[in-house]
């Protein structure tokens, strides 16, 4: 078993789609071990994103992302990060393959309503921002 990180971005906490995509990852056959909605702060974003700290469309990605209540998910099956990955779908929606979480629910590419861990490596640093080891279900 494989543990990833996911959040639910706040345009899809806003529209409503939170369940149908809690849904959508149960039904592809990922554990929630742990999952906790809060609303993050600048600092948090900045830090949760630090890699993209060069990039052009960093700062309104972290304004984005503090507009309103995340939901951050760890997750647990077999070949998680892989597996997440394909159920996300591709960044931009446009791309993204019918019936995953992008292309059912994203508004654009930077609104595109969850993330993802890219590595299992990742995913640890991750789900340590935001988890315990205390908050994650051990069985």
């Amino acid at each position: 078993m494989e543990r990833t990180f996911s959040m639910i971005k706040p345009d899809a906490v806003a529209a409503g789609h939170a369940g149908a995509i809690l849904a959508l990852l149960e039904k592809e056959g990922f554990r929630i071990v742990g999952l906790r909605m809060l609303r993050i702060t600048r600092a948090q974003a900045e830090g949760f994103y630090a890699v993209h700290r060069e990039r052009p469309f960093f700062q309104s990605l972290v304004t984005f992302m503090t507009e309103g209540p995340v939901i951050a998910l760890a997750l647990e099956r077999e070949d998680a990060v892989k597996k997440l990955r394909e159920v996300m779908g591709a960044t931009n929606p446009a791309n993204a393959a019918e019936g995953t979480v992008r292309k059912l629910y994203a508004e654009s590419i930077e609104r595109n309503a969850i993330h993802g861990s890219d590595a299992p490596e990742t995913a640890a640093v991750e789900l340590g921002y935001f988890f315990s080891a205390a908050d994650l279900l051990l069985a």
